[in-house]
């Protein structure tokens, strides 16, 4: 008589099988939990058999990849017909052609507006001072507007509502989205507000965006963020502009006169906007500084950090993954269609540079550190009926965030540390199920200060309330197309950069799951998970 042995490769009751053959429990590779294998003398039951295991999951919804090449050649007999003798049948292609991908739960939830990033555009980021140095920073929003509508095609009365991000404002467009918005020909009727919260300004705009989407205010928003660095406000002293406001006040020559005459020379020094914080005084670099040094992060250490985020960045944009950056058309200058702040450079030459900010042993350096930049991003958010219903094939769902703060002074620059478990508990994830990784890059001493922190048992403890460490992001997903270090880091546009980063490398890399985390100054932070829309 023929015996044939098949496996289930499912956790199902065994009491279901035993009127099969008998049975006997085995460890089962792909859902770690029993599977059942069993003996039947009849080769209808193998049908039989396999419908069943095939209904019952269905109704539960589990997929589970089979990996059967490998597995194979581990246990041939478990996925082969023995026949008396030493006839075998081995696995056919036809059937290797059945077993599909590994596909984790969706976050949807019942009753909740799924929401959706439909398309992200960004101007190339500039190094302050360079092509852009003679624009305003609206002409970069209204770029980024334009650039957004022309890849979409989106109707300019289309949108709801438009919400922009920025941190040094310039005074004469104290609203920089609504006179970017009118630049770039959106209608007169869309309301439009900026908002600002130091580096993570546009990942605000875009879940405030969210926010109005969820309420059924509106259905489709467009968030961005824009920074200027090439020409920042340089105010007077504080007596000099009260001189001169008292000046415009004076009614009579006399007065005028005696208020010029208390002009002194000290007087006349401006300010200067500082990188720095109102409540410590102390700059962020120096922050970093320490920060690296309170988590023993070397200056080797960093220096690597920042010359992989180069090579990764040059790697990406020669590839042409960096799809988010349109072309601008610089009034009076030449065409702009790339980042100009990548530069490979080896640890030889790195080491060079002294150090920054904590001289002389810092271990800081302009090398190790984001550069002033120029660039605006744009990105269009909507429900996911609305962007089905006009025809447009989303890139990625926006799911759960957090916003977080710390203490300004000793964590500084913790964000990400505090944002990833806290968005991760609230979606109901693990670390190992992220699939894509972006961090914002404001120092290399603050990465990997944030990765020896997220890695460490006694900080989870007693910082974060945990059992245990949260876990560092393995490399091989983190940032693996470049990032702030040597893409650019315009304070307020880089948010919508790495949303818009982490929906196009989950497309590419087949991933289901993306982490955004940033820093941010006053000790703030922000974390946000991104589902990868169904290809």
């Amino acid at each position: 008589m023929e015996t044939y042995y098949v496996s289930s490769l499912w956790c199902v009751p065994r009491h279901f099988f035993d009127q099969l053959g008998e049975t006997d429990q085995s460890n089962c590779l792909f859902c770690r939990g029993s599977a059942v294998w069993s003996r039947v003398s009849e080769p209808l039951h193998i049908y039989i058999y396999i419908f069943v295991c095939c209904y019952i999951n269905v109704l539960l919804n589990i997929e589970y990849s089979l990996f059967l090449n490998d597995i194979i050649e581990d246990d041939k007999e478990c996925f082969s017909l023995s026949v008396s003798g030493a006839r075998s049948l081995s696995m056919t292609a036809q059937l290797q052609a059945q077993v599909q991908t590994k596909s984790k739960k969706t976050l949807a939830r019942p009753g909740v507006k799924n929401i959706v990033l439909v398309e992200g555009v960004r101007t190339p980021f500039l190094l302050s001072g360079t092509t852009y140095a003679d624009l305003m920073p609206h002409d970069l929003a209204r770029a980024a507007l334009q650039g957004l509508l022309h890849r979409t095609g989106l109707p300019k009365d289309a949108v709801d509502y438009i919400i922009y991000g920025t941190v040094i404002q310039e005074v004469k467009t104290s609203n920089v989205a609504r006179e970017a918005a009118l630049g770039a020909g959106f209608s007169d009727k869309i309301p439009a507000h900026t908002v600002t919260m130091a580096c993570i300004s546009s990942n605000q705009a875009m879940t405030s965006a969210v926010g109005l989407i969820a309420a059924g205010q509106c259905d489709s928003v467009v968030a961005g963020g824009v920074e200027f660095m090439s020409d920042v406000p340089i105010r007077h002293s504080r007596k000099m502009r009260k001189t001169m406001l008292s000046l415009n006040r004076a009614k009579t020559l006399g007065q005028r006169l005696s208020l010029i005459g208390s002009i002194r020379l000290a007087h006349l020094s401006p300010e200067l906007p500082a990188v720095a914080e109102f409540s410590t005084a102390e700059t962020m670099g120096h922050s970093a500084d320490r920060l690296a040094a309170a988590f023993g992060v070397s200056r080797i250490e960093q220096d690597e950090f920042a010359v992989r985020s180069h090579t990764l960045a040059k790697q990406a944009q020669d590839a042409g993954l960096l799809q988010d950056v349109i072309s601008f058309k610089v009034p009076g200058r030449d065409i702009v269609s790339k980042d100009n702040g990548i530069r490979p450079s080896s640890m030889e030459q790195m080491g060079k540079l002294k150090p920054a900010f904590v001289k002389p042993h810092g271990t800081v350096t302009a090398a190790n550190s984001s550069f002033l930049t120029d660039g605006a991003s744009a990105a269009l958010i909507m429900s996911e009926e609305k962007a089905l219903a006009m025809g447009y094939k989303p890139k990625a769902y926006l799911r759960d965030f957090v916003y977080v703060s710390q203490d300004p002074k000793d964590q500084l620059l913790l964000g990400p540390t505090y944002g990833t478990p806290k968005v991760l508990e609230r979606a109901g994830l693990t670390m190992s199920d992220i699939d894509v990784f972006e961090f914002h890059e404001a120092f290399a001493g603050q990465i990997m200060a944030n990765m020896k922190a997220l890695d460490s048992d006694w900080f989870g403890q007693t910082y974060l309330g945990r059992k245990s460490k949260v876990g560092a992001p393995p490399m091989e997903k983190f940032n693996l197309w470049g990032g702030s270090l040597s893409l650019g880091h315009p304070f307020g546009a880089t948010g919508c950069r790495l949303v818009t980063t982490v929906a196009h490398r989950l497309q590419k890399e087949g991933g289901q799951y993306g982490l955004v985390a940033a820093c941010a100054a006053g000790g703030q932070g922000h974390a946000m998970v991104i589902e990868a829309y169904p290809q």
